[in-house]
Order: C-alpha cells, then sequence, then structure tokens
C-alpha cells in the first residue's frame, strides 16, 4: 500500500510539473500531504515536515547567501574578463560558446560540490547567453552535464555515499570507473557540440561586434539574471578576486560549514563594496527576489522528502523494487543497477537510494557471488553522476533553475536524453573494462 502510494505521489508530481498544471513549489507541498491523509497519516503531518524543513535548511541558508555573494560579485564586474575571455575565444558563435560551457562547468566542478559549481558556472556564463540571444535551457542544459559527469570524483557526493553506505574505501569504487569517467568526459563535450550546433543553427553565427559591459536585466529575465552596476576600480576588483579565491579554497578544504562560509563572505564583500548603509539596502532589494524564488524551492523540497521519508513511502518504494527483480537477473544485477540508476534518482533522495536501496541490492548482488564494490560502481554511474542536475528531489537542482531562470519541467525534456546517454556511455565503458560485470 505504501509503496503504491510512494509511487503515486512522485508520478502525480512529476505529471504536475511537466505538463505545468501547478508551479512545482505547489506540487512540491501538497502532493506529499495528499498522499500522507490518504495513506492515514494526517496527524503526523507537521513534524514529518519540520523534520524534512530542518534537513533542508542549511541548503536554504547558503542557496540564499550564496545568490546574494555572487549577485554582488556580478554587479561588481568580477567576472567581466572572463566574460570577455570567452567571447573572444568563441568568436560570438553560439557553438564555441556552447562548448566552452562544459569546459568551464567541468574546471569548476573540481571542487566536488554540485551546488557551488551551479552557482559559480550560471553566474559567470548567463551574461554570455543574454548577450548573445542564446537560450538559457542550452545553458541550464550544458551545465547539467558537466556537473553531473564531475559528481564522480572521489570527494564528491555519490562516491562517499556509497562507500559508507557498503563500508567500503573509496578507491575501491573509483579507480576502476576512471576509463569510464573519461569518456563520460568525453561524451559531455560531444552533447555540448552537438547542442551547440543546434543553437547556431537557430541563431546563425553572430558577428556583433564586441559589446560594452553587460546590460541591465530588463524585466521578466527570470530569477537569478545579473545586473551589473558600475565597474569597481582595480583594488576593488582585486580584493573581491582573493575574497572569492578564499572562499573557494574554504569550501575545498571544508574550512567550515558552507552556509558559514557564504554568510561571513557575503557580510565582508557587502560591507567593502557598499559601505553605505543605503548601498547596502539597494544591492539587498535587487537581488532579494532571487534569493525568495530559489530558497522557497529548497524548503518546499524539505516538506516533500520529509513526508516521504516519515510516512515510510521510501522504504517500502525500495523493497518493492528488489522484489520484483527475478532470480534469472540476479548475476546481472550490477548492469541493470547502472541503467536504472539514473531514471531512479527522479523517484528517490540521494540519501534514500545510497542508504536505503543500495544495501539492499547490495546483499541480493552478495546473494548471487557479485562483489558489493561492483554495484556500488554502477550506482554512481548513474544515480547521481548524470541524475541529481535533472533530479526534483535534489536541493542543487533548484539552485540550477532558479540561477538560469528556466522551468524543471523544460529543463528535464530537454536534457534527458543526453543525460541518460552520459549513463549508457559510461556504464558500456566500464563494462569493456570490467569494472561493472555483464
Amino acid at each position: 500500500m505504501l509503496a503504491a502510494l510512494g509511487f503515486c505521489t512522485i508520478g502525480g508530481f512529476l505529471l504536475l510539473t511537466m505538463f505545468k498544471r501547478v508551479s512545482v513549489l505547489v506540487a512540491l507541498v501538497l502532493t506529499p500531504v495528499v498522499a500522507a491523509v490518504i495513506g492515514g497519516y494526517g496527524h503526523d503531518l507537521g513534524p514529518m515536515a519540520l523534520d524534512g524543513l530542518s534537513q533542508v535548511a542549511p541548503t536554504g541558508i547558503m542557496i540564499a547567501f550564496a545568490v546574494l555573494y555572487f549577485s554582488l560579485m556580478i554587479d561588481a564586474g568580477l567576472f567581466e574578463p572572463l566574460i570577455r575571455a570567452i567571447l573572444r575565444i568563441a568568436k560570438n558563435d553560439p557553438l564555441r560558446v556552447t562548448v566552452g560551457t562544459a569546459v568551464l562547468t567541468m574546471c569548476v566542478g573540481l571542487d566536488g560540490d554540485g551546488s557551488s559549481t551551479f552557482l559559480i558556472s550560471i553566474s559567470a556564463l548567463l551574461p554570455v547567453y543574454r548577450r548573445l540571444g542564446m537560450s538559457r535551457l542550452v545553458l541550464a542544459g550544458v551545465v547539467a552535464l558537466g556537473a553531473g559527469v564531475m559528481n564522480l570524483i572521489p570527494w564528491g557526493g555519490p562516491t562517499a555515499r556509497a562507500a559508507a553506505a557498503l563500508k567500503l574505501d573509496t578507491p575501491d569504487i573509483i579507480t576502476p570507473l576512471l576509463p569510464a569517467f573519461a569518456a563520460g568526459i568525453v561524451w559531455v563535450l560531444f552533447a555540448s557540440y552537438a547542442i551547440g550546433r543546434r543553437e547556431r543553427a537557430r541563431l546563425g553565427a553572430l558577428t556583433a561586434p564586441d559589446p560594452g559591459p553587460v546590460p541591465a536585466a530588463a524585466a521578466g529575465d527570470g530569477p537569478g539574471t545579473p545586473r551589473v552596476a558600475a565597474r569597481a576600480g582595480t583594488a576593488l576588483t582585486v580584493f573581491n578576486l582573493l575574497l572569492t579565491l578564499a572562499l573557494l579554497t574554504g569550501l575545498v578544504l571544508e574550512a567550515m560549514p558552507l552556509p558559514v562560509l557564504f554568510v561571513l563572505a557575503f557580510a565582508i564583500a557587502l560591507l567593502v563594496n557598499h559601505p553605505r548603509w543605503e548601498d547596502q539596502q539597494a544591492l539587498l532589494e535587487r537581488h532579494g527576489n532571487s534569493v525568495v524564488l530559489v530558497t522557497t524551492m529548497i524548503f518546499a523540497a524539505g516538506v516533500f522528502t520529509g513526508i516521504l521519508t516519515g510516512t515510510g513511502m521510501i522504504g517500502k518504494m525500495a523493497q518493492a523494487i528488489v522484489e520484483v527483480i527475478p532470480d534469472g537477473l540476479g548475476g546481472h544485477l550490477p548492469a541493470l543497477v547502472a541503467v536504472t540508476s539514473m531514471p531512479l534518482s527522479l523517484v528517490f533522495t540521494p540519501d534514500a537510494y545510497y542508504f536505503g536501496i543500495l544495501p539492499v541490492l547490495a546483499g541480493t548482488a552478495d546473494s548471487f557471488g557479485t562483489d558489493p564494490a561492483e554495484v556500488a560502481r554502477a550506482a554512481v554511474l548513474g544515480q547521481m553522476t548524470t541524475g541529481f542536475p535533472l533530479s526534483p528531489l535534489t536541493a542543487a537542482t533548484f539552485i540550477l533553475l532558479g540561477m538560469s531562470g528556466v522551468q524543471l519541467g523544460e529543463h528535464q525534456r530537454f536534457i534527458f536524453r543526453w543525460a541518460f546517454g552520459t549513463t549508457l556511455v559510461m556504464t558500456a565503458v566500464a563494462m569493456a573494462t570490467g569494472a561493472v560485470p555483464l
């Protein structure tokens, strides 16, 4: 009963959002509430929703101050040299810009954190796309592909979760997957090239002269759209650059919790760049709308996952999936996990998948004589590597959507086949090299 109710909840949410029947925020909150009431858990709604909210609160705080921080830096012109460099190399060609987006995203993605990758990549590249008239769906899609494949690095979330859930060493999971990882990078570059060619055909190769500073955003450009104020002086630009590098270093080294780092960095940046109280208030008012739009999605997602977890729907769904696996497929379980892990990321949260489903799958595979490490490798090939930038259950997805100003359903329809292609390519190489058995 609970498993069926859970699948209906997920399916109803996806249908409502993909066909734009209601907003994502409304669907995130009301679909699990209705399901919980139907399942007889109405009296526990408050504690379950509050538990989910408390789980995402650090992420919501981090996102709020990160959006404010990078918005301030865009206003100050910190990314203007990078934008000009990309335009100079790309020569105003949408194809080159699209490939450059993938390269830049994968470089930024080396920090292993999807949220900061989206924040930095979108902040830096959205002005370029606006300047050339390119689709923001292309920006969000290519950034999702680049960030997804880089999520496989040893210090990324999927590997850490899989290693912890199955009590494995990280090298046991990642080292055999290095050829597949390289193939994934090549595929992302190919996909960005194909998407860029289509965008070039839509727009035509642009030959406009090198423009001046990025113009202010027009009304209705969407959340996260940067606005550029007067260019900062050289000394202030150097300070902003050093502060941003220090922030990124702190993120990589985990010197402090991420929310604390962004709160401190924004407070310092705001004081130095805008010493007058009036200017500080003006910046907060100018970018407050973007913060509200992004963070409300995060907290709504907390309600969604809190109710699904609290009612036990996620656990029952995991058991139901395992029970339908025929005995004859037991020996091929790693390959089955690899192919299905990406679509399942649309149904399960990362923690639910890695700590709820993966141990059950690994135990089932072990009974057929399959090494649990092989199941772990199969899981990371899709569930977070290409699934997380599309999943409505992952907070980072809403950073990507909020900053780029695109809708969840449109994003999923646009990039799903390319993202699933990444999983298939990496899985094929992993099978060919023996990292994942047939």
